[in-house]
């Protein structure tokens, strides 16, 4: 299957959050250092058979949703409606000039699906047109009037709880979308429901107990708990870099361009803060040094910018199954002065992470004069990364 025209994923992220508490609808939350909503897009951008990633979003969200996704190969959000339905019709409108052969539905909220989860539900559909994750159901279920008497036990057996994401061929789905509209349905909780309504008929797939909807404040603590239980190898790495001044006019630390009356010298744009960082990932993945990954005498890292070596090093943790905890950056200089652009080194050095920012503490001091950094000849940086992977 040729992953750039058969498969394509709608992420619904329109939605306000407000039961989940906090001060920012819950896909913009952070768990375990990235935001639910980052997690969840990554998941299918990094699957390799998905060609397209169409979010949903409410547009007064967009600022956060910029923050959120920044540096991630996406289609351009498009806005969703007062409804999950209206929403995510508007997903597949979105996708309607690319016209995939299948298309996932998935919530944003569900931020722990797995990749193998994914491949199964694009096999489910390719082999049915239209197929559900969905788990077992192990209490016992009872249906009840209005004031609470029981009118019937249900047969658990035949009982599943139906997750995201729910794959469909496209064009019968996005055609069941437009008929919903014109006939005034504006009531189904879910794809399926809205499909079986249009006549298709809807298989269900093994789902997964880790696959869970955040919805409630004590969602956050069990997502947590998941996210600690999966990725409960913790390493620390360090990373120390030193540039000596030479002629110029700025200098480039941590991401930042800072005025100054030299620049650093080195091979790339010798940005001591992020070479630093890049050897404490590295490190934290007992995977090299900057100098093996990217060595002087390769003439294609002459004057790069550094962000290209953090970002690689981010990938080398995803690519283990892994995510960045903190990146904590101390530099030793006598000018320039760095605490009016921390703030600014952080933000950088967050954004090419794909981090919060919270989990990023740059620091700075002098060495009282003494040794080359005292005497001004050049700038050494010391570096901290933390590190969670998946048990091996």
């Amino acid at each position: 299957m040729d992953k750039m025209a058969d498969v394509a994923a709608v992420v619904v992220a329109a939605g306000q959050g407000l039961r989940a508490g906090g001060d920012r609808p819950k896909q913009f939350r952070a768990i375990g250092g990235q935001t639910m909503l980052r997690r969840t897009l990554s998941l299918f951008l990094d699957c390799g058979l998905i060609g397209a990633v169409q979010p949903v979003i409410r547009m007064e969200d967009r600022t956060l949703f910029d923050e959120a996704v920044a540096g991630l190969p996406l289609l351009p959000p498009v806005a969703g409606g007062a409804t999950r339905q209206d929403s995510v019709r508007a997903g597949l409108e979105a996708l309607a000039s690319r016209a995939p052969e299948i298309v996932l539905v998935h919530d944003a909220a569900r931020p722990f699906a797995s990749a193998a989860l994914v491949v199964r539900a694009i096999e489910a559909a390719g082999a049915t047109g239209a197929a559900i994750p969905g788990m077992p159901v192990t209490d016992t279920i009872k249906a009840v009037d209005g004031h609470g008497r029981v009118g019937e036990t249900l047969d658990r057996s035949r009982l599943r709880a139906i997750q995201t994401p729910q794959a469909f061929r496209f064009a019968p789905l996005l055609e069941a979308h437009r008929r919903a509209q014109r006939e005034g349905r504006d009531d189904f909780t879910d794809d399926a429901a809205l499909a079986e309504w249009a006549g298709m008929q809807v298989v269900v797939f093994d789902g997964e107990p880790a696959n869970i909807k955040v919805t409630h404040a004590e969602d956050f603590m069990r997502a947590e708990a998941i996210e600690a239980a999966q990725l409960g190898d913790i390493r620390t790495g360090t990373g120390i870099d030193v540039h000596t001044f030479g002629p110029g006019d700025h200098v480039v630390i941590g991401g930042v361009r800072i005025p100054h009356t030299h620049a650093l010298t080195g091979h790339s744009d010798a940005d001591v803060g992020l070479h630093a960082l890049v050897d404490a990932i590295l490190g934290a993945l007992a995977d090299g040094d900057i100098g093996s990954h990217f060595p002087p005498s390769d003439m294609q890292w002459k004057g790069a910018s550094s962000d290209k070596f953090l970002a690689f090093a981010v990938e080398r943790v995803k690519a283990r199954g892994g995510m960045i905890a903190h990146l904590d950056l101390n530099i030793v200089a006598e000018a320039p002065r760095i605490g009016p652009h921390r703030d600014a080194m952080r933000a950088a050095i967050a954004r090419i992470a794909g981090i919060d920012i919270s989990r990023v503490g740059v620091k700075a001091t002098t060495s009282e004069k003494l040794g080359f950094t005292g005497r001004g000849e050049g700038i050494v940086a010391y570096a901290t990364a933390t590190v969670r992977l998946p048990w091996a």
